[in-house]
């Protein structure tokens, strides 16, 4: 029985591999931006505390994924943030075109003292400039633990 049965698994193994085109190495999805919202930030940081930032973006469609936030520092304490997505390109695959609004939670470290100004991506205006919503957030010292 197992002398039987050990070519027929083997068949079987062989004809999964064989059935896939591993020629197709084109990839299947690219990045985007996202635009925000809005972000829930608080009205003060303390000094070295990490917070967690609700960050409103659309997603406009469902073949659309948040992937992460891009976080570029353009001085000590200013943030450019951008909400990245990734767009499937699967041909059969069919996409919900309704955009809705999604929240994503930023995480964020305070390591400076001076107020940080946030630069949130929005989109592109009708001349192709970028676009953002902005926060300026004070700084406050840590209360002393006794």
């Amino acid at each position: 029985m197992k002398k039987v049965l050990m070519p027929i698994l083997l068949f079987v193994a062989c004809s999964w591999f064989s059935s896939c085109n591993l020629d197709d190495d084109s990839p299947n999805f690219y990045f985007t931006s996202l635009n925000v919202v809005e972000a829930d930030v608080p009205e003060s940081f303390e000094f070295g505390k990490t917070y967690d930032i609700d960050v409103t973006y659309l997603r406009p469609n469902g073949c659309t994924f948040f992937e992460g936030f891009d976080v570029t520092k353009t001085a000590e304490t200013d943030r450019d943030i951008v909400a990245i997505g990734s767009v499937l390109t699967d041909e059969d695959r069919a996409c919900t075109e309704a955009i809705e609004e999604v929240v994503a939670t930023l995480k964020f470290s305070v390591i400076y003292t001076n107020e940080y100004h946030f630069r949130f991506y929005t989109g592109d205006d009708e001349n192709g400039n970028a676009t953002f919503v902005e926060y300026t957030i004070p700084v406050t010292e840590a209360e002393p633990t006794n």
